[in-house]
């Protein structure tokens, strides 16, 4: 029998090591996990749903182009003096201050074969013996109820096993992800049976898709460490997943809340616009100008 775990969740691995290729020329200098939305990097989004559903420890994995990434969750001593120094800028202060403060980070560099399984191998020393969250830095779960991780962390609490994050999509979006195969133990929680890449709509066993955003449980380890290379020449944190999955369950949460993958052009600027419309400062004049577009 499968050792049920109860630990709380308090660390999250975030893997920022990726070449952003999606988005070249501008991540030839700039992380992708750097592009804003609105006035915030991605990154910080992701942190902030972290930190909302519990995180204390923000372990980032990166690579020598992503110290952005590091300098943006510092303090920056010289630059909140001067927002402090004028009223007017007192509440750009506080954000600014606050970044660093908002957990405790950590850094490692990537080390080993390329590929999304890599960054989590890397962070063992660290997470330990225990569970842990794993979301990645380049999406955003616009949630108004509770944060995405959140949600995740609620069934491992009940369930003590390793949980993904599930998403409807349109059938035709099955020809894009990773598609649920599973059993449906919650009107939103199914215990997974299979994750089939990429099925399309014709073949897809669901409308569910896996998304990043994992609770694993700390026997992923020692599986990543067997796991082969596979598609790419790359370690595959799926295929290790999977491998779990043979010696004890997995579930999915089913997410109720509006997904970006900010990685894309498009989904970037549909985030923006979205954003843009709950913003005070810009929503009227932001519904004016798209309006002039139609």
């Amino acid at each position: 029998m499968t050792k049920k775990f109860t630990h709380p969740i308090r660390k999250v691995v975030i893997p920022v090591a990726g070449l952003g290729t999606r988005f070249l020329p501008a991540t030839k200098a700039i992380p992708k996990e750097m592009l804003p939305i609105l006035d915030k990097p991605i990154l910080q989004y992701v942190v902030e749903e972290a930190v909302a559903s519990g995180i204390t420890d923000i372990i980032f994995v990166t690579s020598y182009t992503k110290r952005a990434c590091e300098d943006h969750f510092d303090r920056s001593p010289e630059l909140e003096e001067i927002l402090k120094s004028s009223p007017a800028k007192k509440d750009l202060y506080e954000k600014i201050k606050n970044i660093s403060r908002l957990a405790n980070f950590i850094y490692i560099r990537q080390k080993g074969p390329y590929g999304n399984g890599t960054p989590i191998l890397n962070a063992k020393p660290i997470v330990g013996n225990e569970p842990f969250a794993m979301l990645w830095g380049d999406e955003v779960f616009d949630c108004p109820d509770k944060p995405r991780l959140l949600q995740l962390i609620e069934v491992f609490q009940k369930y003590g096993d390793p949980v993904t994050t599930g998403y409807q999509v349109p059938r035709a979006d099955a020809a894009k992800y990773g598609m649920l195969k599973g059993v449906k133990v919650e009107p939103t929680v199914y215990q997974i049976e299979k994750i089939i890449e990429k099925p399309g709509p014709e073949k897809t066993p669901s409308l569910i898709a896996n998304l990043g955003g994992y609770i694993l449980t700390p026997d992923i380890f020692p599986i990543l460490e067997k796991t082969k290379l596979g598609k790419g020449n790359e370690l595959w944190l799926v295929d290790a997943v999977d491998a779990l999955g043979k010696t004890r369950p997995i579930y999915s949460k089913i997410v109720d809340g509006i997904y970006y993958d900010t990685g894309n052009k498009l989904t970037w600027l549909k985030a923006n616009i979205a954003y843009g419309l709950k913003d005070k400062e810009i929503s009227k004049d932001l519904k004016a100008y798209l309006k002039k577009l139609i």
